[in-house]
């Protein structure tokens, strides 16, 4: 089968992936609650022949520091009732949600996924998070995160668990035969009886098995031990976007942790983001980042950049950063920090110097060729396998995307031009798990 470039579509905030993408006189941020923005969203992405859709999530409000009820977009529909909304409403691409396991039950989780799996026909995905923040925790009976190691050995549990109740029942166990009055075969049933660590779960699942046996599992983590757990269980990751180089890097040695772990390394695609701000000229597309940029208030700008060093500063974002010492920010989060790491080797930035250097960094200005372009070398020297596409401001950026960038794409060869697969575990190039009858499992 011919390697093809995989394409997700993000959606987190209402309007776009730029915290003030909302503001742009195009945003419709007033409609993030109405069912047919989604469904615009979701439609496009099947116009452009997108792989899947992907709703993140977060289970809290960010309302730590002023800026984020003042000015930052961030109320959403909660993403498995809205991917069930919207699997009615699309016929072909992929519908992932992301799912928190420090904060939810392997039960619940596998239940809901396996029958959005049903609804969908098979187009069922979950982006595993284990969560970051402590306002997480204090929304779910505690005042402080879970410490970062220990959240991922209970994520691997939760797998684990999910995995044996999505394998309670036989493919053909569920006879609904009127003549016999037998709706169930007996023989056709396992009972997980799980007693692990962190989770003691009996079962059987009282949905059939899910149409893809297991719906697909994306993660995201830059961490050591997110990409552990990724290399181990995903079928594919989501990745921070970085020079071609470090990406090059990070694709083979997560790769490696494939291999090692006892899989084919193309059994786990690894998917940077892709921000990308498209038009018909370079000039055209520099303006409207710099424009989205421009946007952004100096309370965000100042408590983003606080936030991620881990210290206060001062309201003026032009002021120069002393560091504070032994600022400890890793339970959050352990992928690199590279803001920190420039201010502590010394040199003076303000919090405008590091925003601005981090939102140029982050997207991908230009023309449709041009974007094309860098997706492509991407794509054939070993640093992605896709992208996931998150439009700085929505609708246009991201029907922008697919109305300029996806025919360049697909004139070259590298994406497809209609669906042919029925689930989305095919289109990804995955078998279907066999069942596995599950053995008990003792702590």
């Amino acid at each position: 089968m011919t390697r093809r470039l995989l394409l997700g579509a993000f959606l987190f905030h209402p309007g776009g992936s730029h915290v003030s993408g909302w503001r742009h006189a195009s945003a419709e941020p007033h409609r993030h609650v109405d069912i047919e923005y989604y469904t615009r969203f979701a439609q496009t992405a099947e116009r452009g022949v997108f792989d899947t859709i992907f709703l993140a999530d977060g289970l809290y409000f960010w309302d730590r520091f002023p800026s984020g009820v003042d000015h930052y977009g961030q109320t959403r529909l909660e993403p498995l009732t809205l991917l069930s909304a919207l699997a009615v409403r699309t016929s072909r691409i992929g519908l992932a949600a992301t799912v928190s396991t420090t904060y939810n039950e392997p039960y619940h989780v596998a239940r809901a996924i396996a029958s959005l799996d049903h609804i969908s026909r098979g187009r069922a995905a979950w982006n595993l998070v284990t969560s970051r923040y402590d306002e997480e925790a204090r929304n779910f009976g505690g005042d402080d995160h879970l410490d970062h190691s220990l959240r991922y050995e209970r994520g691997a549990e939760f797998v684990d668990v999910v995995h044996k109740l999505w394998d309670s029942w036989a493919d053909d166990a569920i006879l609904a035969d009127r003549e016999s009055g037998l709706f169930a075969d007996a023989a056709g049933l396992a009972v997980a009886d799980h007693r692990g660590r962190h989770f003691t779960v009996r079962g059987p699942l009282n949905v059939s098995r899910p149409p893809q046996g297991y719906p697909v599992l994306f993660q995201a983590g830059g961490s050591d031990a997110g990409q552990e757990l990724a290399a181990a269980t995903a079928d594919a990751v989501f990745a921070r976007s970085l020079p071609v180089g470090e990406a090059q890097r990070f694709y083979a040695a997560l790769k490696a942790r494939v291999v090692a772990h006892g899989r084919q390394p193309d059994e786990v695609a690894i998917l940077p983001q892709l921000r990308p701000v498209v038009a018909e000229t370079e000039a055209d597309a520099r303006a409207l980042a710099a424009e989205l940029l421009a946007s952004t208030p100096d309370a965000i700008i100042v408590e983003d950049v606080a936030h991620s060093i881990g210290q206060t500063l001062p309201a003026d974002p032009d002021a120069p950063i002393t560091p504070a010492p032994d600022t400890d920010i890793a339970n959050e989060s352990k992928s690199p920090n590279r803001r920190l790491a420039r201010l502590l080797s010394g040199e003076r930035l303000t919090a405008r110097d590091l925003y601005a250097e981090s939102f140029w960094e982050s997207v991908s200005v230009g023309s449709p060729a041009a974007i094309a372009d860098d997706m492509q070398e991407r794509f054939e020297s070993g640093a992605a396998d896709g992208f996931v596409v998150q439009a700085l401001t929505q609708p246009l950026g991201f029907e922008s995307f697919v109305d300029l960038v996806v025919p360049e794409l697909q004139r070259r060869g590298l994406t497809r031009t209609s669906y042919e697969e029925t689930t989305l575990r095919e289109r990804l190039g995955l078998a279907r798990p066999a069942r596995r009858v599950p053995e008990p499992v003792t702590a």
